[in-house]
């Protein structure tokens, strides 16, 4: 693990966090209703989190410093994350990463509460994107605490897949029949729509979570000619990348965790962001408006946000972290890795991804002709039955 110890400056702001204040936590999710300050930890932190969010280095640390005892529940797409998160009625998990696919689904759902950022200091250091996104925060009320981002890239075996694919073609093409892999995500929709918004302008496809019922009759058409190519629909990323180690596949969409963990177990992987561009998520740890635990939920909070842990994990998943201060951490950690995982990139690079987002009927232009998640929902298994 890279962190042998806990350390003790981090641990004394959060402790100092606790001190003779009043407990937090409300199910209201009106911005009037946010805690003013943190109280003492109630000893545990239910956890519904993407695979690899919450690992020891980070975690354990956390633990001894805030008496915080975390139990993580790993889970795949994120429909599971919503069902998750509604468990119990909403008291099972006090936290979950969502990205921007559930974030507001969770929203309007009432499952989640608005969250003070104010006692979140690391908050001011994220970059401007991502201190009041569209994914987490409505009408000025934040629903959560920013995390990371990154792109969903092109993953393919360097050995077998020659020459080395440009485009998102190749995971549509009979050449790799059988050795092709996919996220089992509804939102894998909106990569075949953002593939065809350049393969076949015609379309008139601008933005991949937003489209009419032809646009997305075009997309599915897609899916459905690529499903006799797939493997394996892939929940977890370590699925998939036990499909690459077991040379079951050799291309694929993935996200950058598979990516580090093959290359650091010597496998013949490279990735890449296609000709076509990407989408990619931005995840946020959202508070669940029954949450059991709120104190340990802002300590957390706080403990992820430090620069420390934002490098940690960054570099440990192989994504972007949200503060602008992480990179001389990531440098101490792993040289090179800020460059590398485009932690200090201009804002275009932010700009070029296609986030996720729930698709809703009411489209950018104003129109109320696009296809709500519920349909992209059906579509998805029509294309993998």
């Amino acid at each position: 693990m890279r962190l042998a110890k806990i350390d003790w400056a981090l641990a004394a702001i959060l402790g100092a966090m606790t001190l003779g204040v009043a407990a937090c936590g409300s199910s209201s999710s009106s911005s009037s209703s946010v805690p003013t300050k943190i109280g003492s930890g109630e000893g545990q932190l239910n956890l519904v989190a993407w695979e690899g969010y919450a690992q020891p280095e980070w975690v354990k640390p956390f633990e001894a410093a805030t008496g915080c005892q975390v139990h993580a529940k790993y889970a795949g797409p994120s429909d599971e994350m919503v069902t998750l998160m509604r468990q119990g009625g909403g008291s099972t998990y006090d936290m979950v990463s969502a990205s921007g696919d559930a974030s507001l689904r969770l929203i309007s759902g009432g499952n989640v509460a608005a969250m003070n950022v104010k006692l979140v200091p690391e908050w001011n250091n994220f970059i401007p994107q991502l201190q009041s996104p569209s994914h987490n925060t409505v009408n000025g009320v934040h629903y959560g605490i920013s995390l990371q981002w990154g792109p969903n890239v092109l993953l393919f075996n360097s050995s077998k897949v020659k020459p080395a694919p440009t485009s998102w073609e190749a995971i549509y093409s009979p050449k790799y029949k059988g050795a092709i892999t996919v996220p089992a995500n509804p939102i894998q929709i909106a990569d075949a729509a953002l593939y065809l918004s350049k393969k076949q302008p015609s379309l008139g496809i601008s933005d991949p979570y937003e489209l009419t019922e032809p646009q997305l009759n075009a997309a599915v058409s897609l899916l459905k000619q690529q499903r006799p190519l797939i493997k394996k629909y892939w929940g977890l990323a370590s699925d998939e990348i036990e499909l690459f180690k077991n040379g079951d596949v050799v291309i694929g969409a993935a996200w950058p965790l598979a990516t580090t963990t093959l290359l650091a177990n010597k496998a013949p992987v490279k990735e890449l962001i296609p000709a076509e561009g990407a989408t990619g998520w931005a995840d946020t740890w959202m508070l669940s408006a029954r949450a059991k635990h709120p104190n340990c939920a802002y300590l957390w909070s706080n403990w992820v946000s430090t620069p420390k842990v934002q490098a940690e994990q960054a570099i440990s998943y192989g994504e972007v972290p949200a503060s602008t201060k992480a990179c001389p951490e990531m440098e101490r950690i792993q040289k090179g890795s800020c460059p590398r995982l485009h932690a200090n990139a201009p804002s275009s690079y932010f700009e070029s991804i296609k986030f996720w987002k729930t698709p809703v009927a009411q489209c950018g232009n104003g129109n109320n002709d696009c296809m709500d998640f519920s349909v992209w929902q059906r579509k998805w298994t029509e294309i993998t039955a």
